[in-house]
Formats: C-alpha cells, structure tokens, sequence
C-alpha cells in the first residue's frame, strides 16, 4: 500500500504507520485508508509550516522537551540544505534539570540559537536563560549580541532576547533563504504565562506579524 501524506517529521510517520495498521485491522479498505491519511491538513504547532516569499523554512512546533527537540532537530538536519536557526526557551517553576539538556541538543543540531522565554511564570526569565546557557558551555558557540548583522557565517553563534516577540524577530533576520527557522517550544499556545497573568502570544502569528515587519541579514 502506498501512502501519501503531506505531515513531515518522524513523529508522524510513526502516527501515520499505526493508523494504517489499526485501518487495516478494522478491515478499512485500502484505498480509504489512503484517502484519509492525505486529506490530513496537520496538527496545530506539530511541525506546523509557516509559508513566505523569502525562501525560508519555518516551522512552529511544540518540543519543549530534550526528547522532543531532538527529534524534531534531527528530522531537520536531514531535510536542510542551508543553517538550522533553533529559537526555543524553557517554562519556569518547572523542571530546572531540563534546561541544560535542552541547550545541548540544540548546540549539536543548530548552527544559530535564539534563546528566549517559554512561560517563565513567576520565575525571572534571564535566570532561566542562564540555566539553558550551560549546556552550551564546551559546545564550541560564541555568544553575541542580538543585534549584530550576520552575514556568511559559518561560526557557531547563539544570543539571548528574553521578549520572545522581539526574539522572533532577531531570529528572522538572521535567516537567509534556504535556511530552516524552528520556533520551538509553544507550538499551538496561544499565551504566555508571566508572572501569574495569562498573556496572549502565538507563535505562529508572531512570526507571520515578523515577516511583513523584518528584512533579512543577507
């Protein structure tokens, strides 16, 4: 049976061979087991790709874990032909352990990071940065300041913008057509908890805001 679907990431070919398997226990014939797996649109903030006319590769997805962006990272690096720019933060009153982790995995799979909030809640977001920043120590990445122009690079390099808005922007104009832009982290959220407030943010229509507000470095 061959399978067509337009869902990228390895999550979803294992999502799409159990729902084949489970269709074909059901005795779903062939063809409508076909049929349903195309139509699927994707899921919200899964791996959710952001179209633009400047030749960049955006995607919005939820990993927010070392697993998860693993994953996702590794996925990329198949696909990409040009950098892997990773924009991604940590939640605060969470597990701390994590943050480390999460700066290791994306120092392997990215050549640019854009270290950022992710519901900070009632902790201070620059301590949470600092947690993450650990795990770049050793990775051989240099850190700059957010608004430095980068233009050909080919050294590791990773800045930190607490304001994740401003964040997504310092990231979209680091890109260069042919890159891969990954804003991970809150994928389908529509808020971000600071303090004990609940403010609306969307990753996905920040970047699209972004787009029509940034010009590229290249």
């Amino acid at each position: 049976m061959e399978i067509r679907s337009r869902l990228v990431g390895d999550f979803n070919i294992h999502n799409i061979l159990a729902a084949v398997a489970v269709g074909v226990a059901l005795e779903i014939p062939p063809s409508s087991i076909q049929r349903g797996i195309a139509n699927v649109q994707g899921i919200p903030g899964r791996m959710e790709s952001i179209e633009n006319n400047r030749g960049i590769h955006i995607f919005v997805d939820f990993a927010h874990t070392p697993d998860a962006l693993t994953r996702v990272l590794r996925f990329l690096n198949r696909e990409a032909r040009g950098r892997i720019i990773t924009l991604f933060g940590c939640g605060g009153d969470r597990d701390r352990g994590k943050r480390p982790l999460m700066g290791q995995v994306a120092a392997k799979y990215s050549d640019l990071i854009v270290l950022t909030s992710d519901n900070p809640r009632s902790e201070d977001p620059l301590a949470i940065l600092a947690d993450i920043e650990k795990g770049l120590e050793g990775c051989a990445y240099s850190k700059v300041d957010s608004n430095q122009v980068l233009t050909s690079v080919t050294k590791k390099l990773y800045t930190v913008v607490a304001d994740r808005r401003e964040a997504i922007r310092v990231a979209l104009s680091w890109s260069q057509p042919g890159d891969v832009l990954l804003l991970a982290g809150k994928g389908h959220e529509s808020y971000q908890i600071i303090g004990n407030e609940r403010i609306p943010f969307d990753d996905r229509q920040e970047v699209r805001r972004a787009l029509t507000e940034t010009k590229s470095s290249s």
